[in-house]
């Protein structure tokens, strides 16, 4: 039994139907708990995440959830054209080539 304070996981599954791949809100809900954990990052509230998919699409979604992060950072730090964002743009870039080919999902943030 749930506590009144414990919250309830974020779940992302990895591995949707090929209708929830062409379905509006499965985009729009992988979006919004990515925008969650990102802003859990930047220190905002944390909310647990449990994540589905095999260790490929588990790994690439960490890889490039950090990318997106580091990217986000370097972007509030330096400002969009210094070449240290330029550099953490281009790696948030492989990762996401790299998970959407893993998964077949779009990564939500261009």
């Amino acid at each position: 039994m749930n506590k009144p304070n414990d919250l309830v996981p974020i779940e992302i599954n990895l591995n949707p139907s090929e209708a929830d791949l062409l379905n509006e809100s499965f985009l729009a809900m992988m979006g919004g708990a990515i925008q969650t954990i990102l802003t859990g990052m930047f220190g905002g509230n944390t909310i647990p995440v449990r994540i589905a998919g095999t260790r490929q699409q588990v790994d690439s979604f960490k890889k490039a959830l950090g990318n997106e992060a580091r990217y986000l950072k370097s972007m509030k730090r330096y400002g969009l054209d210094k070449p240290e964002t330029l550099k953490t743009k281009a790696q948030l870039d492989r990762a996401v080539k790299n998970f959407e080919r893993e998964t077949g999902i779009k990564w939500p943030f261009k």
